[in-house]
């Protein structure tokens, strides 16, 4: 058990401003994000025997996150399910952000997952219930959609 439990602790140090970052969108703001995480990651440690494989932590720990900020919503705290794009720095790239905007909801999570979460295409898998290769052809749908979206808006300039 206690090597579960520094498995967790590293996974925390490692991979916390990815939860943060992915969850952000999810809850409205990053303070918000940080609790979610910070309780998924107290409820894994209260919970570690519940856990079947190490390669299997990042998603089990991703999807408490996700049953905590479904239980705020349920509260009547304002979630958006699923997540916008509010973490992205508008000023910075605003067409970037209007393009993820764009994408249907199920395509910007797996994007949020992959390059905010840093998740892993099997973690991705694992934490919402799908095939690693649907995992890749969403990404690749996405990815193909906000080129298309950007390429558009280049030769609207």
């Amino acid at each position: 058990m206690a090597h579960s439990e520094g498995l967790i602790e590293r996974l925390y140090r490692e991979r916390y401003v990815g939860f943060r970052n992915a969850l952000a969108p999810v809850v409205g703001s990053r303070e918000a994000a940080h609790d979610v995480v910070q309780g998924a990651f107290a409820s894994a440690l209260g919970d570690v025997r519940k856990l079947r494989r190490e390669e299997s932590l990042a998603p089990w720990v991703w999807q408490i996150a996700l049953r905590i900020a479904s239980r705020e919503r349920r509260r009547g705290t304002q979630i958006e399910l699923p997540p916008d794009i509010s973490i992205l720095d508008e000023a910075r790239d605003p067409a970037l952000a209007a393009a993820i905007r764009s994408l249907p909801p199920q395509r910007r999570l797996v994007l949020f997952l992959r390059y905010y979460a840093d998740f892993t295409y099997g973690e991705i898998a694992e934490a919402l219930g799908i095939a690693e290769g649907t995992v890749a052809a969403t990404l690749s749908q996405a990815r193909s959609a906000l080129l298309d979206e950007l390429m558009s808006e280049e030769v609207a300039r």
